[in-house]
């Protein structure tokens, strides 16, 4: 078991920044990839990024690509998420997910053993 908690969500103007932490604690946190999902309303839950155990591999959606930078803090249980150039389309409340080993496909949802309660972001225009 791993349990996860997101934090620095907020109102943010377009064009401005956020970083999104995400606490792990239980299991091992290094033994877990990590992604990052995010979910309008009305809209299914969408993958914006994802990292492998070591953070020596990341992925992106297209979407956030060059703006968007996911990375870990292996030693502190941390999955983080730099949002930079935001824009309103960005608003969502935002996931953190913990797939323990590796994922065969890290932007499927259902690859994920574990999830957060979600971050609230709001890009005004």
């Amino acid at each position: 078991q791993v349990q996860l908690v997101e934090s620095g969500g907020g109102l943010v103007q377009a064009g401005g920044s956020l970083r999104l932490s995400c606490a792990a604690s239980g299991r091992s946190f290094g033994s877990y990839g990590m992604g990052w999902f995010r979910q309008a309303p009305g809209k299914e839950r969408e993958y914006v990024a994802a990292i492998n155990w070591s953070g020596a591999s990341t992925l992106y959606a297209d979407s956030v690509k060059g703006r968007f930078t996911i990375s870990r803090d292996n030693a502190e249980s941390t999955l983080y998420l730099q949002m930079n150039n935001l824009k309103p389309e960005d608003t969502a409340v935002y996931y953190c997910g913990a797939v323990f080993g590796f994922a065969s496909d890290y932007s499927r949802p259902d690859e994920y053993d574990f999830w957060g309660q979600g971050a609230q972001v709001t890009v005004s225009s």
